[in-house]
Formats: structure tokens, sequence, C-alpha cells
């Protein structure tokens, strides 16, 4: 299908993923009955990304759409995949993409998400993997099909769960992260210890506080990676999860304002008229007037919920959302509400060497909560975490 958008009354979606998906479906939920287009760099019907560490490499899974096609055709969703779009005229209102073709539009919503960061001091071998696409977990599955052993470098929630995915496999494993534990930024070092607990039980080699210091080939095939410590790991297969940033390379030198993503305002509108953007490619202004890029699949629900109806000039939600997201690695789900930071005060208030749950406290209230393997006890933190609760009331 074409992308019929045209200047006008048409909203042009940019993008693959949830938010692209999830905005569309929304706007039609919302009685918008003009034109819709989504265009895609990728040739896949917009997708769900947190299968790709798990099902997709460990069980076998290809199909991880979020929509069939049969739902765009009958929601009069015009669908243009595999053809990225390289630069915008917010004045003529186009968008031009890879095959040189120009799609117009009235409004814009970017929703183009991120890509991973590379190290560029790696030789070019087969074997070195990179994570973020369905194409790319197919890749990396096709590898660990035959691989022995892998070193992940990087030990965040990419790292981590194809860790788990690879174990699974049968695959040796060694987790490099610079940092003292796996998700010190994010859950902070107490409870990334118990992460990496997690994973040393499960037969992980989790080497902390080091980086790689180079990857050694033999021909064009991955043989060994070295450590900064000296330690030298056989391999045939590297998978590079070191972080990754906005995809918002296409944008240099236009109109729409960039800082570690597309900055936008508190409804997700960004310094240029009828562009709108949101996910993980997204800096939303917070109620403290902050600037926040948050790469959670829960939050694209939050946003759309903000985004269209603020589009189409509708009454907005009132609800204050508390951040949520989650990780499954082997037989724990690890969920978090909330904003913990590395700075708070740590409760742990469960742990019986597999399955935790620690509250974090700041000021004397309860900011977050996370939990390994405990759903309940997790969720029925949400309204103490949203009132802003004393610790003492949760701790009782």
């Amino acid at each position: 299908m074409r992308a019929g958008a045209e200047k006008g009354d048409g909203i042009l979606i940019i993008g693959g993923g949830l938010a692209a998906a999830r905005t569309a479906e929304h706007l039609r939920r919302a009685q918008f009955d003009g034109p819709i287009a989504i265009v895609g760099a990728e040739a896949h019907l917009p997708y769900d990304r947190p299968p790709l560490s798990k099902d997709v490499l460990h069980s076998g899974v290809d199909d991880v759409a979020l929509k069939s096609a049969d739902f765009y055709l009958e929601k009069d969703i015009s669908l243009r995949m595999g053809c990225a779009a390289v630069s915008v005229d917010v004045e003529a209102q186009t968008v031009e993409l890879a095959d040189r073709s120009t799609v117009g539009y009235g409004r814009l919503v970017i929703a183009t998400g991120l890509v991973p960061k590379r190290i560029s001091s790696l030789p070019d071998l087969r074997g070195i993997c990179f994570l973020r696409t369905l194409d790319d977990a197919l890749v990396l599955r096709d590898r660990a099909s035959s691989a022995r052993r892998a070193v992940i470098v990087g030990a965040g929630f990419v790292g981590c769960e194809v860790a788990a995915s690879l174990r699974k496999l049968g695959v040796e494993v060694v987790l490099v992260e610079p940092q003292p534990v796996p998700l010190a930024s994010v859950l902070g070092e107490r409870i990334g210890g118990l992460v990496a607990r997690l994973h040393r039980a499960e037969g992980v080699d989790v080497r902390t506080g080091v980086s790689v210091a180079g990857v050694i080939g033999a021909g064009d095939e991955v043989e060994k990676v070295v450590l900064t410590d000296g330690s030298e790991h056989e391999a045939d297969l590297v998978l590079v999860g070191i972080g990754s940033r906005p995809a918002t390379d296409w944008l240099d030198g236009g109109d729409i304002e960039v800082d570690n993503g597309i900055v936008c305002d508190e409804l997700g509108h960004t310094s240029a008229p009828n562009v709108w953007a949101l996910g993980d490619v997204a800096s939303w202004r917070n109620s403290a007037g902050r600037q926040v890029r948050v790469e959670h699949w829960s939050n694209v629900a939050e946003q759309v919920r903000v985004l269209v109806p603020a589009m189409l000039g509708q009454e907005l939600p009132a609800a204050v959302a508390v951040p949520y997201f989650w990780s499954d690695q082997y037989d724990v789900k690890i969920q978090c509400l909330g904003e913990p930071r590395s700075t708070d005060i740590v409760h742990l208030v469960e742990d019986d060497g597999r399955k935790f749950l620690a509250y974090f406290e700041r000021d004397g209230s309860v900011v977050g909560v996370v939990g390994g393997g405990m759903p309940g006890l997790v969720m029925k933190t949400r309204g103490k975490i949203a009132a802003g609760a004393p610790i003492s009331e949760v701790l009782a």
C-alpha cells in the first residue's frame, strides 16, 4: 500500500514500532476520519520489540506484528514500509523518503525510536551482532543456533535478556559490564547485585568493572574477546549491547529541535508547527519543567493518551501515570514502578535467593518499587507511589 497522506487533514506517522501503530490506532478510536499513513524504514508490519531478545531468540517465534495487515486495511490506514524518511521540510509540510519520493502531511508524528550504539574500534568480523530490529534478532538467532560460547558486551536490559535466552539455548555466556553490577544506572548497585546473582546462578560468567579491549578474529570469524583486565575469552558470538541513541540523524540541520531526542512540550508538540513526536525518540517536558526521554514500552501508551487528543483538540486525560517497566530474565519477571534513583535509600524487604522486593525511599516518601518474581506486591504499590506516601506506611 502506498502512503496517501496529503497536505491538509492527513496525518503522517514516521516509524515502524509500537508508538507508530498505537498512534494510528488511537486516532481512529478518537473518530479521526482523515487520511492516516505510516512510513517505516523496515520492511515489516509495525511490530513489538520486547519479544526480540526473548521469544524470537530462544523460542523460534517469527511473527511479532502488533496488528495484522487486515487491521490496517479495515481502518483505512496506509502503509509504506521498507522506505526510510531522510528529511523533513516543515514549511512545505513534506517528508522526503530514501527512494527520493516525497510525502505530504497536514500533521506529522515522528516515532522513529532508537539505533544501537557501536564500538568503532571493533573489527569487521562475522559473529559480532547487535539487537534492535527484527532482522537483527533473526541474524542473532541463526548465529546462536550453532554457537558454543558468547560474550555479551553490556549488562543493560538487552544484554541481560539475551544472556538468559542464550543460556536457555545451551550457549556458554560471559557478560561484560564496566559498572560495578548489571543495571546499576537504572536500579542501583544493591538491586543490580541481585540481578548479577540471578545470572551467576544460571551459569553466566558475570564480569563487572571491566570493558572490552579488543576482539580477535580467525579469518573473518570472531575467535576471542580480550578484556581490559587482560583476560581472554573464546567466543564465536559477540553481542554488543552498550545502549542506544535516538534515531534523529535524518533531522540534522533541519527546523525540528533535537537535544538527546526530539524536544517536545508536555503534549508531544515539537518546535516545528504541526509536528509531534513520541516514544523512545522523544524528549517530553515533565511536570517539573525538565526534558525527559523515557525508553520504556509502557511510556508509549501514556504518551499516546495525551498526544492524540492534543492533536485533535479534544479533552486531555487527567490521570497522572506512574512510570512502569519490566524485564523477563529466565523465569523471573523483574518489574519497576516509579522513578527510583541510585541515590535513594533502598529497603530490601523480601529476598529468597531468587525472588526479591525492594522499596525506594527519598525524603521520607516511597518513590519506587522493584520486584523480581513478585508481580502482585509490585503493582499493589502503584497508588502509594502516585500519592507520595510515607515510606513507613509502605513498610508497615
